[in-house]
């Protein structure tokens, strides 16, 4: 009978140790890094559902389900003389007491933006320290976050940027309402579900399209960036050398436009993938 003074958590990485262990789980055995990473995006889709629903019981479960992605990896670089888990505590530690200087430290900030815009410059100084400084604005978005998501980091990071507008944002291509102020989140619910339904009844991946929208916008912004750059670290003999790309073109929504991806997406009734 186990010890009720023990850490739960050493008992937790002693359990995966002998899973992974000679005469442990078969399947368990054969896992490495990459044939887990659907099961982390999995675990972490049930945890948004119990925090949706309420549910105590169900979030205490499903914490315990990404924690066990946590050790399941840290036991594999373990295994592989890279590091442990008590090295990915100590690193998550670390980050937040230097990312919270107002709190460990002597600084002091006005409010919750100023909390975040401070954060992202510690983040780019840890980057620049570990000799892994960002090319771009965008280097930190993954490039597997689902499609909507990944779309309202990009602009997010290009408006921060200035690479885009302060100006209304664009409306060519949606049914708006008559002023701008009559947007409403039901309003936008349902276009974005209409979209969605003109997609599926074209036989294309909405899913798709916007990835590939998103895709093309980031790579005309980081030519823009570039330019930006170039522009502050040089004087060229002939100021039009460096200019803005051409404009984002329209969309035109014809089949033929679209990426492999984006067509013959149809799947089976009941896939997952």
């Amino acid at each position: 009978m186990r010890s009720r003074k023990r850490p739960a958590i050493e008992e937790l990485l002693e359990v995966m140790a002998r899973l992974r262990g000679p005469g442990g789980c078969p399947w368990d055995r054969k896992q490495t890094h990459r044939t887990l990473r659907m099961y982390a995006v999995e675990e972490v889709y049930e945890l948004l559902d119990a925090i949706e629903s309420g549910d105590d019981e169900a979030l205490l479960e499903e914490l315990g389900d990404v924690l066990l992605q946590v050790v399941f990896h840290a036991q594999l670089a373990r295994e592989r003389g890279a590091f442990d888990f008590d090295a990915v505590a100590r690193r998550i530690t670390e980050k937040l007491i230097h990312r919270h200087p107002h709190v460990f430290g002597e600084a002091a900030v006005r409010d919750a933006e100023e909390v975040l815009a401070r954060w992202d410059e510690l983040k780019r100084e840890e980057k620049r320290q570990r000799g892994r400084t960002p090319d771009s604005v965008f280097d930190g978005i993954p490039r597997h976050l689902p499609a909507l998501l990944r779309a309202t980091e990009l602009i997010k990071k290009a408006r921060k940027a200035g690479l885009l507008p302060d100006a209304e944002p664009e409306t060519e291509h949606v049914e708006a309402p008559a002023s701008a102020d009559r947007w409403t989140p039901r309003r936008l619910a349902r276009q974005l579900w209409a979209l969605v339904e003109v997609a599926q009844a074209h036989g294309w991946s909405a899913e798709a399209l916007l990835r590939d929208e998103s895709r093309r916008r980031e790579t005309l912004w980081r030519r823009r960036e570039h330019a930006t750059a170039s522009r502050n670290t040089s004087k060229p003999s002939n100021p039009r050398a460096v200019g803005q790309p051409p404009p984002l073109p329209a969309t035109t929504g014809r089949a033929s436009s679209q990426s492999p991806a984006a067509r013959g997406s149809r799947r089976k009734p009941g896939s997952t993938t």
